[in-house]
């Protein structure tokens, strides 16, 4: 799988595609941690940039999804799922004036 080559092999299309949001992040962020380390050749280094500009557009478009989803969701159910103003009791309503 891809996230067993350490960074040395580019993703293939279908391997990134292939990874989830928990991967990818995962993938990127250790991308990161070897360039922030130093010590790669200029190639190396380029080529593990190249994969972390891959994996942070894939991990936005995974978000971005999602994102869209929930709006969806959220115009679809809306409704239901909004507190409505008049229906919050005020707790000082509970009390009836002839219990006192």
């Amino acid at each position: 799988m891809a996230d067993c080559d350490n960074g040395t092999q580019p993703l293939t299309d279908s391997e990134l595609e292939n990874l989830s949001f928990e991967q990818a992040l995962k993938l990127f962020e250790e991308t990161v941690a070897e360039l922030e380390t130093g010590g790669l050749n200029l190639a190396d280094a380029t080529q593990r940039y190249e994969r972390g500009v891959r994996l942070a557009a894939r991990c936005n478009d995974m978000l971005g999804s999602a994102e869209l989803k929930i709006t969806r969701i959220k115009a679809e159910y809306g409704q239901q799922m909004t507190f409505q103003s008049e229906s919050v009791v005020d707790p000082s309503d509970v009390w009836d004036d002839d219990e006192e």
